[in-house]
């Protein structure tokens, strides 16, 4: 069992970081260099991607919190709910530092927009 648990946590890991690689944008095409703001343009449509990305993290741990609250709720045995006390827990560190990051990337966004701004008012 703890070998097959292994596996899938290592495959679900590669599938992740394989889905982050360069690689899979590749068919992506560059910014035109001639453009003036082509590369703040970009990181402002990265910087949003990266965000509705995190956004969905941040509804899936709260969704994991409003879950453990409930089982806590269906607790009957003391083990019972010391088992959901620890899930509980453990959901809501999560959902912390997915709040975290989520916070984390909307300042990226906003500074990302901000230099935007800047490069297009110079070449207005």
């Amino acid at each position: 069992m703890k070998l097959a648990r292994t596996f899938v946590t290592a495959t679900a890991l590669g599938v992740v970081l394989l889905g982050a690689s360069p690689v899979a944008h590749a068919d992506e095409e560059p910014p035109p260099a001639d453009a003036p703001c082509a590369t703040q343009e970009a990181k402002v449509a990265k910087a949003e991607d990266a965000l509705a990305r995190v956004t969905a993290v941040f509804e899936s741990k709260r969704d994991k919190v409003a879950e453990a609250e409930a089982a806590l709720a269906a607790a009957t045995t003391d083990k019972e709910r010391a088992k959901a006390e620890k899930r509980l827990a453990r959901a809501q560190e999560k959902a912390a530092e997915a709040k975290k990051d989520k916070k984390a990337q909307k300042q990226r966004l906003a500074k990302a927009e901000d230099r935007l701004a800047e490069c297009e008012a110079e070449n207005a």
